[in-house]
């Protein structure tokens, strides 16, 4: 739980009394690629920290079409907020894409957590705000922005990815097909695109 203690006590400065009190209320777990973590129809009762490895979030429409929502790779939480925080069935599936070790953590664990300490109390807000804020980018992206910017920015957003994810799952993604997907590498690639 090496990067998940760093985050609490960096990001949520968390003190380290208050850390021993909350460490013990969360759960490690290893998950094996391909495990589903969360269900339509299931009521998510935990973000998944992602202490090492890839998970990602997804539904499946009517046609049986995956459209991937959220990668989330070391560091990333991944969830489904709305489930949790209205407590009603979720749309979603969350599953591994690796062999990934997360750290479990309960609705209650957050809320014991800003009762306990108002440093993790105003992260929390923090970190709503900076989901709602990039939420709403990533549906302006898919909404109005061109296959190439979606591409560069998804590079941007997860540099390390491309080498770990299928190119058919970045598409799905992004939004496109993988053959528009094909189709904007090579542009980039012919501009001599490099991410920073």
């Amino acid at each position: 739980m090496q990067n998940f203690t760093k985050y609490l006590k960096t990001k949520a400065n968390i003190a380290e009394p208050e850390f021993q009190l909350l460490i013990k209320k969360v759960e490690f777990r290893n998950i094996e690629k391909g495990e589903v973590l969360l269900r339509p129809g299931e009521v998510c009762r935990h973000s998944f920290f992602v202490e090492n490895g890839l998970l990602r979030s997804y539904t499946v429409d009517d046609a049986g079409k995956e459209h991937i929502i959220q990668f989330g790779s070391e560091n990333w939480i991944v969830s489904d907020r709305s489930s949790a925080f209205f407590n009603e069935p979720s749309d979603l599936f969350i599953d591994a894409i690796e062999d990934t070790e997360v750290v479990l953590i309960s609705s209650d664990f957050i809320n014991e957590a800003s009762e306990i300490s108002s440093s993790f109390r105003n992260y929390n807000q923090i970190a709503l705000q900076n989901h709602i804020r990039h939420q709403q980018k990533r549906i302006n992206l898919l909404l109005s922005a061109s296959a190439e910017r979606r591409y560069m920015n998804f590079i941007k957003l997860y540099p390390d990815l491309t080498l770990r994810v299928p190119q058919w799952m970045i598409a799905s993604y992004l939004g496109i097909t993988p053959e528009s997907l094909s189709r904007v590498r090579k542009e980039l690639a012919h501009k001599n695109f490099k991410p920073n």
